[in-house]
């Protein structure tokens, strides 16, 4: 298939794609014979084109014989011809061996199939009409030259280390500054430390140069992912079928995605509809999905809407595996499973498993280096955007290009809510890069349109790794909203079922402008951040897909149901009218509802690269859905009408004055340094006991120590009762720690303070007096309550009623007779 990485030369061949000429990369290649571009077939069949070869004589093939005149990469694409679409696939063989060298398979006939090859080597593009009734499609195949290892001259990148760390972040101001200095940060972390990526020496300075402490969780993770890749290849030569829905026993290609999607469609018509999002990435291929419910064409019903997708990052495999499983549980289980067959018949469910093709297909492709060199393909992170690049760095394409992998936005920073704030980077190649402004990438622009016409009650996002459930808000300082305790409910629910731990988002590290945050604060679904595994981005198929999805060690959730039993929790909630608001009148049969709302949310002030910040930017959204009557009275499952944005922040109101400041006092001596913590248990111990009802209400308690020099290093950690830590902080660089807690459960507890360092051992820097102090819990707010503009029209699209309509979560709103008497009726319900 030949040498994995390299960037574009000037040296560039084509098959024109059509009779008047093609300009390709800003070189206008001569036109090729009609009979050249022209790819034609009478019949169809519903087939995987890229399976294998097939006799020219096969219904609905035709193919071209070709060969490379490159070492380097071919682009082969179809487009539709004459105003047809139709539904044609693309397939690209090496003649010698039969196997396949690149494939795409979307829903419509405009497919690119993308992969390396060998000067000489003889090809095989062939074309498949699946499905329509466009007999001709235009076919057109690019080669590039490439030069070695992805630089401009070809000189060859230096051998690098790849690791991961875990540095130790036990107080906000920790994760913080870890996030500032632009490393790959992973999702796999706690109240106390986050695993960090470190690609090479440069990393490892910038890490040491902060001052925060880590320790090596894998010294090489280049031998890592080659040792996963063979796991994963004996694994699937060894089993026939795996536990999942589907059976699968490897990670799909895209191709293989895009095919079963429409083959679930394909052979249950009337439960599954796969459809085309409306953006097309940014090289030009199609996003995909499916939707599963009765009457599944009917998407104007009423029912809720339950949205699960994966890979907005692209080297996160097992999240678009455990979307299509639970495409795949859906279709199995209505026919199977009666408790699921009465789930989905209540609800409609969208499943998109990859939102970033582009990113994903490269990822996917690549040889599995794994050591997060520029040319580290495989573990690409972001989209294919060039156009924030620096100049020298926006010329070739996406799979070979002189920036790599790191040229690209992160779709999951770059939603509109918050963005711009901490939790995402300003710089086009930190792999956090937020984009150029909101909602400026194709990939978050679809999921965007597509929350936005349709009621989507709830939303998971699947990614990995951490074996987190993450609820909004994404940023500390938002404080919780007042559906606090729906959504952690929900949360803690579905962590009971694959042991994840569930936490807000914040409770990793502040991010900004991701889905869930969005979609929530935005339309209010419930929507909530999966992140599977925690032993790498896309470790072994058996574990990371098979295990996670079916409850089955070594996952956490064995025995317990894993995500397969979580899915279906959230598919329950989504089913459930006290988790949303329903609406309920009667219209005339082919009456149409909609429901509408226009706003303006500001984003985070700006950050800019050199720390200071621009005013926020204000993003207009738009939500539109439609209910279609089929005659008399009907219930619409429906968002609640005021967003969560505005509707106010959760707390409590205090029960009683906080506790006074109690004293703690230092033990006499100074125990010896111990860096070793709790491996090694000296240390001082400090009883305290905390107080409740009906005596006092803490809010909130701050354990406080301080010294003489910042030289000095003290370790504080505070245990429960039981043993249990539930707070700590050990920052270094300081004269003093800060241990927090929120809403503490009354009982007795104990501050240990560790010696972690002493400039002068002989003369040491004891710790002075230290102090615990309380604070009231912060009462709830509330802000002013919203209202839906309802609208009907008749059957020739005439308004005939308007009415506003407020409805709380879990709240049933009868809206009357809104298309013959909507203002009575308004006016009914304001008495």
């Amino acid at each position: 298939m030949g040498p994995r990485r390299r960037s574009p030369v000037a040296l560039r061949t084509a098959i024109a794609l059509g009779a008047s000429g093609l300009v390709i990369f800003g070189v206008t290649v001569p036109s090729a014979t009609a009979a050249d571009n022209v790819m034609r077939a009478d019949g169809s069949a519903g087939r995987a084109c890229y399976e294998s070869v097939q006799s020219r004589r096969a219904a609905g093939i035709d193919q071209r014989e070709m060969t490379s005149t490159v070492d380097g990469l071919i682009q082969a694409r179809l487009a539709p011809r004459d105003g047809a679409e139709g539904d044609w696939d693309l397939a690209v063989f090496d003649k010698a061996t039969g196997k396949v060298v690149a494939a795409s398979a979307a829903l419509r006939s405009r497919e690119l199939a993308e992969s390396f090859v060998k000067k000489d080597q003889q090809l095989i593009v062939q074309a498949c009409r699946y499905s329509g009734s466009a007999r001709t499609v235009t076919v057109g195949v690019d080669f590039l030259a490439l030069t070695p290892q992805g630089t401009p001259t070809g000189v060859a990148e230096q051998a690098q280390r790849a690791e991961v760390v875990r540095v130790e972040t036990p107080e906000r101001t920790d994760k913080s500054k870890l996030l500032a200095l632009g490393l790959d940060v992973t999702e796999k972390g706690d109240e106390t430390g986050i695993e960090v990526v470190l690609a090479d020496d440069a990393d490892r300075k910038t890490l040491r140069d902060s001052g925060l402490r880590s320790t090596v969780i894998n010294p090489d993770l280049s031998k890592t992912s080659r040792e996963d890749a063979a796991r994963d290849r004996e694994y699937a030569a060894t089993t026939q079928a795996s536990g999942l829905p589907s059976g699968r026993t490897s990670y799909r290609h895209l191709y293989e995605y895009e095919f079963e999607l429409k083959e679930l469609a394909r052979k249950n018509p009337k439960l599954v509809k796969a459809f085309t999002l409306p953006n097309p990435s940014v090289e030009g291929r199609d996003v995909l999905g499916v939707e599963i419910a009765t009457d599944v064409a009917n998407i104007a019903d009423g029912k809720p809407v339950n949205f699960t997708m994966g890979v907005h990052h692209a080297r996160e495999w097992p999240a678009s595996e455990h979307a299509i499983e639970w495409a795949y549980e859906l279709v199995n289980g209505y026919q199977k499973d009666p408790a699921i067959k009465s789930l989905v018949g209540k609800t409609r469910n969208i499943v998109v498993p990859i939102v970033n093709p582009d990113g994903f297909s490269i990822s996917r492709e690549a040889e599995p280096k794994g050591d997060f060199s520029r040319f580290d393909y495989e573990m690409k992170r972001k989209n294919c955007q060039a156009a924030d690049s620096p100049p020298q760095f926006r010329t070739g394409v996406c799979k070979a290009n002189p920036a790599g992998r790191e040229r690209g936005t992160d779709p999951n920073r770059n939603y509109a809510t918050f963005w711009g704030g901490n939790g995402a980077s300003p710089n086009w190649n930190s792999d956090t890069f937020r984009g150029a402004g909101p909602f400026s990438e194709p990939e978050t622009r679809n999921i965007r349109e597509l929350v936005s016409k349709r009621q989507v009650t709830n939303l998971i996002t699947l990614h990995t790794y951490g074996n987190l459930i993450l609820r909004p808000p994404g940023v500390a300082d938002t404080r919780a909203p007042l559906d606090e305790p729906v959504l952690k409910a929900l949360g803690d629910k579905m962590a009971s079922r694959n042991g994840y731990r569930s936490i807000p988002s914040w409770g990793l590290y502040d991010t900004t402008g991701t889905t869930e945050d969005w979609s929530f604060w935005s339309t209010g679904g419930l929507g909530y951040t999966f992140e599977i595994n925690t032993a790498g981005f896309h470790p072994p198929f058996q574990n990371a897909v098979v295990a996670e999805y079916t409850g089955t060690a070594p996952a956490a959730g064995a025995g317990k149901g894993g995500n397969r039993a979580a899915f279906l929790d959230m598919l329950g909630s989504a089913a459930d009218p006290a988790q949303h608001a329903t609406l309920i009148g009667s219209a005339p049969r082919g009456y149409q509802l909609k429901l509408h709302k226009t706003f303006q949310t500001p984003t985070s002030p700006v950050l800019q690269p050199d720390g200071s910040t621009k005013p926020p930017i204000y993003v207009t959204d738009t939500l539109d859905s439609t209910y279609s009557s089929t005659g008399g009275r009907f219930a619409w499952s429906v968002n609640p009408s005021t967003r969560p944005y505005v509707a106010g922040r959760y707390g409590r109101e205090p029960q009683g004055p906080p506790q006074a400041t109690l004293p703690l006092a230092n033990p006499a001596g100074v125990p010896a340094e111990n860096t070793q913590y709790p491996g090694n248990p000296v240390a001082e111990s400090m009883p305290f006991t905390i107080k409740g009802l009906p005596e006092v209400d803490n809010g909130r308690f701050d354990v406080v120590v301080e010294w003489a020099s910042t030289d000095t290093d003290w370790d504080l950690y505070v245990y429960n009762a039981a043993g249990e830590l539930v707070t700590s902080s050990a920052a270094g660089g300081t004269k003093s720690e800060r241990a927090t807690l929120f809403d503490p459960p009354p009982g007795n507890y104990t501050a240990v303070m560790v010696n972690y360092d002493q400039v002068d051992p002989a003369n040491p820097d004891d710790w002075g007096n230290g102090r615990i102090e309380f604070a009231p819990p912060i009462p709830p707010t509330y802000g002013t309550k919203e209202a839906y503009t309802l609208t009907c029209t008749n059957r020739i699209g005439r308004l005939v009623g308007i009415a506003d309509v407020f409805a709380d979560r879990g709240q049933t709103v009868d809206v009357g007779e809104v298309c013959t008497n909507s203002a009575r009726a308004t006016k009914d319900r304001r008495r």
